[in-house]
């Protein structure tokens, strides 16, 4: 079958780039992940084809800084697991030296050296000091740190650093104080704190040392102050979202980045005013996600690098003209987070690497993909235009021609109409494809990795052979912070990308995602702000939901949601039944029918097959997940049983697969669609993601996609048939008593006793991947394999 890929066009102005669309073939047998030991596959299907030489880094690394000589690059490796210092020797590109720091040390981002390059600074993020470095030969030795700690002992979080040019003193911005500080490195204590923006990401002092520019992540806006009172001499409207911050010390322009916005503002350097905007959207109109979020310009201050994290790639902007435009892309590795230019060759830190690959082992996903470092010379114009067209292959938007027979029942464009008028998206938490399915007996499955199989959940079964099996489904997700973004906005951005880390390692950071921070907020919102758009009516059970206990409900974490959340429904909580949930759905569902007035968008959260692990008194792992299933299956049997069966889809994914185990990749999840228009009983092998699902949703109610993501998906019409089996599912029974509880004696009781299960993912989930383990695993598999890590 062939299909059509729209070449992405990175700019109007680059004339070698046609624009046209070219056929290619779908390619079944791709899988996520490492493809031998320099390329790979993304989650949301984009390959993965970096440019140059590449070395193996730490885990996600985010901060960079070359030596003033130009010999060495000091990354600071800022991930969930083991964070780190790296020491790389600019010729050789070799690692000479790795400072390990394990929770609750810490690094975060913020990474610089003294003017002549004798020490090294980095911020030590919930540690709430600076780390201080004797830098010799390509060797730090640590040295006492320096405390940001406020009068209030407000922790701070010092994210990035700069540096004066007479080495005196040091400029922080404070990510969580909303403020930057001053240093006195001769004294080594703050000499002054001024507040600025919402969660400042780095501060950046100019060559002449007349002005600081503070990026405010949490907003869209740059605070330019008078470093030497710290005064704020005027707040300057940017793009959404700005990061990283750069000067072109030829010219005296200073570039920012828009990370939400897709943008860099070219500010005059005198007058402190924006100039220009310089978009790096892939094609025109596009939709969000190219995620720049690091800067370097080049010696001769003709060219400036922008990292895009959300494309992959390093743009190439030229500055020669008095209008400056993108000229090209290089490939990258996943998540490009550092650019640095160095004597005619440019080092390019990607914190995803290649992806995570398999998961057999015992492996956290939140940190089994290695960072790497990609090495090339700067290139040619015409080297530049085929690293370009490159990038144009690995990030490509499919449309699907897969037939439906004659009657189209998932749309290709607005034009279409589908028989299917509503939809019911199901969110669960945190299982992995072979956790579940692998003893489905039928494809790509490995039963010896499955924990929660057809006896604990009958009904995920029953639906995946009644209906299509997706047994090349991912999530776009590691855990659940991202993963609910990415469950509602088809894209986690980079505040919710970069802090997560440092949340789920226990570095001192809170859980602000959900609708907690709007720093979190990609710029097209969320599902309901789509919905809200089209025109198109909706309703939120438990998503994005907190409880407010002065009036006993469940309000929403996201305002914009407004009255359409049912403040009756439970959000996360896991000594609620998910049966108590879909009881309260089937409520108003029920009330929907007889007032002939059913939201044509119902997102429904279902949580608890997350498990509260082996706690004694808790019910055991397999009763909730058990639970789980029995209310998927009510929920399914309600529907399928109403007038609203024939023109109704219901979609099932969890947020993220992180709490399992899956011989194919760690991000490849369980996941379902429900319909008459999919009850065909086969299996649909193409590979699908959490924005696929997304864009199958919104090409059927006739929304628009919310990322370069979703618009870029393959949509799931190989689900779909246009000879519809009307025919009710019926609920299985649970074969798992459903309020079996953990007895004192319990695998891992004591353990689970002391993690935290109050909200999604608080828990240590690396340790709770081993007390599932050994709850479910450990009679049929052994003990917890040791990590390959």
């Amino acid at each position: 079958m062939k299909v059509k890929r729209v070449v992405v066009s990175v700019v109007a102005s680059l004339a070698f780039v046609s624009g046209t669309a070219y056929a290619s073939n779908y390619v079944f047998n791709r899988v996520a992940g490492p493809q031998g030991p320099v390329n790979g596959v993304t989650s949301y299907d984009w390959s993965l084809t970096p440019a140059g030489k590449q070395v193996t880094l730490g885990d996600f690394p985010i901060g960079g800084v070359l030596s003033p000589d130009g010999r060495y690059l000091v990354v600071s490796n800022d991930g969930q697991g083991q964070q780190s210092l790296q020491v790389v020797d600019v010729q050789s590109n070799k690692v000479l030296q790795t400072l390990p720091y394990n929770s609750p040390d810490s690094l975060y981002l913020g990474i610089a050296f003294s003017p002549d390059g004798r020490q090294l600074y980095a911020s030590a993020g919930g540690n709430n000091t600076i780390r201080v470095y004797d830098f010799s030969n390509g060797q730090l030795t640590e040295k006492d740190r320096i405390s940001v700690k406020n009068s209030s002992n407000t922790n701070v979080y010092p994210a990035g650093l700069s540096v004066s040019p007479d080495g005196t003193a040091l400029y922080v911005a404070n990510n969580l104080d909303n403020s930057v500080s001053k240093i006195d490195l001769n004294q080594k204590k703050v000499i002054k704190t001024t507040a600025v923006g919402n969660n400042p990401y780095t501060a950046l002092l100019s060559k002449d040392g007349h002005s600081l520019y503070v990026t405010n992540w949490g907003e869209s806006s740059v605070s330019v102050l008078d470093p030497d009172t710290l005064e704020v001499r005027k707040t300057i409207p940017t793009g959404l979202h700005p990061n990283a911050v750069a000067e072109n010390a030829k010219t005296g322009d200073i570039y920012v980045s828009n990370s939400d916005d897709d943008t860099i503002a070219v500010l005059d350097g005198k007058t402190s005013q924006v100039k220009q905007t310089v978009s790096l959207k892939p094609y025109r109109n596009a939709p969000t996600g190219s995620m720049p979020d690091a800067l370097a310009v080049s010696a001769d201050g003709r060219s400036l690098y922008v990292a895009n994290a959300g494309n992959n790639d390093v743009a190439v902007v030229d500055l020669s003209k008095e209008n400056a435009q993108v000229k090209g892309l290089i490939p990258t590795a996943w998540y490009p987070t550092g650019v640095f230019a160095i004597g005619g060759k440019l080092m390019m830190t990607n914190a995803k690497g290649l992806g995570a690959g398999p998961n057999t082992q015992g492996q956290y996903i939140g940190n089994m993909m290695a960072g790497t470092l990609s090495i090339v010379s700067e290139p040619s114009t015409d080297e530049l235009k085929h690293y370009t067209l490159q990038v144009q292959e690995n990030n490509t938007i499919k449309q699907s021609s897969a037939g439906n027979g004659q009657k189209v029942v998932i749309p290709r464009n607005t034009a279409e109409k589908s028989p299917i008028k509503h939809v019911i998206y199901i969110i669960k938490e945190n299982r992995t494809y072979d956790q579940v399915f692998g003893d489905l007996g039928r494809g790509n499955g490995d039963p010896s990795l499955t924990g929660f199989g057809a006896q604990t959940t009958p009904n995920l079964h029953k639906l995946a052979k009644q209906f299509v099996t997706l047994d090349n489904l991912y999530t776009d997700a590691e855990i659940s912070a991202q993963g609910h973004s990415w469950s509602m906005a088809a894209i986690a951005n980079d505040y919710t990308e970069k802090n997560w880390l440092a949340n789920y390692s226990g570095r001192n950071r809170g859980y602000d995602f959900e609708g907690n921070n709007p720093a979190a907020y990609p710029k097209s919102g969320f599902l309901w702000n789509n919905a809200q758009r089209a025109g198109v009516s909706y309703r939120d059970y438990g998503e994005y939901a907190n409880y407010d206990a002065a009036s006993q409900k469940w309000v929403a974490a996201d305002p914009s949601i407004g009255s359409s959340l049912d403040p009756n429904y439970p959000g996360w909580n896991l000594s609620i039944s998910d049966l108590t949930r879909e009881a309260e759905w089937e409520k108003e569902f029920n009330d929907f029918v007889k007032n002939d007035n059913l939201p044509q968008l119902q997102i429904v959260r279902l949580p608890n097959d997350h498990t509260a692990g082996t706690r004694p008194g808790q019910l055991t792992p397999q009763a909730m997940v058990a639970q789980n299933d029995y209310a998927v299956g009510k929920l399914v049997d309600t529907v399928s049983r109403s007038k609203y069966w024939k023109d109704t889809a219901i979609f099932v994914i969890e947020d993220d697969a992180q709490n399992g185990w899956d011989h194919v990749d760690a991000h490849r999840t369980e996941g379902l669609v429900i319909s008459p228009y999919t009850q065909t009983g086969k299996v649909d092998s193409v590979f699908y993601d959490t924005a696929s699902m997304i864009h199958t949703m919104e090409l059927i109610l006739g929304m628009k996609p919310m990322s370069q993501f979703d618009a870029a998906s393959i949509p799931m019409n190989r689900s779909f048939t246009s000879n519809p089996n009307f025919a009710p599912y019926t609920a299985a029974d649970p074969q798992y008593p459903i309020d079996q509880k953990n007895g004192a004696n319990a695998p891992d009781a004591k353990i689970s006793a002391k993690m935290d299960f109050s909200a999604e993912d608080h828990a240590n989930e690396d340790t709770l991947n081993k007390v599932l383990w050994d709850a479910t695993l450990k009679a049929k598999k052994g003990n917890y394999p040791k990590s390959s890590k």
